[in-house]
């Protein structure tokens, strides 16, 4: 994902703020979708679509929490920056609790602004990067069969062959046989590559 394909998401109730924050997002080379509620944008939003939220915390008839709590009980991963005229330490706090990533007293800086969409935008690439990793990890480890999730376990164990063929109670080809199936199932070519791959994905093998 690059900032070109993301799109900054904007919802506040003042036309003249989001006039001013499509331009300026405009001129900074984002995209940007804005809203006038949280209604409209939950109307247009759908979690596969890369990005971040710019959220006024006080909007007519809902509030920016509203927003955010709905977001986080979807376990939307979106990150938001809430934006406050009325900024208060609780309300920051709650914020930050609900899965905000930054609460801004309006009127925010434009460089200040801008530095921590960009932080965001990173922020939402990297964790979509690693769900998709840990996702098609998973699906490789389903291909495996229960014979070759033993002797994966094992591998990551440090075990040799001839000690994995004493364990199982079969011969030592038989062991590289599976193993050379299993690699291959995994799309890696040694036991090391696969233990990474299964720690950094912090996949535990299905048995």
């Amino acid at each position: 994902m690059t900032e070109s394909s993301a799109t900054v998401f904007v919802v506040d109730d003042d036309p003249a703020l989001r006039t001013s924050l499509e331009t300026l997002l405009g001129t900074a080379g984002l995209q940007a979708e804005t809203f006038a509620s949280g209604r409209e944008f939950f109307d247009a939003y759908a979690p596969d679509r890369p990005g971040c939220l710019v959220l006024d915390l006080r909007l007519r008839g809902e509030s920016g929490m509203d927003v955010l709590d709905r977001l986080r009980a979807e376990h939307a991963s979106l990150p938001v920056i809430m934006l406050t005229a009325h900024g208060d330490v609780p309300t920051s706090v709650h914020a930050l609790k609900g899965g905000a990533i930054d609460f801004l007293e309006k009127p925010a800086r434009p460089t200040v602004l801008l530095a921590c969409i960009r932080e965001a935008l990173e922020l939402d690439r990297s964790s979509r990067e690693t769900r998709a990793t840990v996702s098609a990890v998973e699906e490789l480890a389903k291909r495996l069969t229960p014979r070759e999730r033993q002797i994966a376990a094992l591998l990551m164990a440090g075990k040799r062959s001839k000690e994995i063929a004493s364990a199982l109670g079969i011969g030592v080809r038989t062991v590289e046989s599976y193993r050379a199936r299993m690699l291959d199932k995994m799309k890696v070519s040694s036991a090391a590559e696969l233990t990474v791959v299964l720690l950094r994905a912090n996949v535990v093998l299905p048995t």
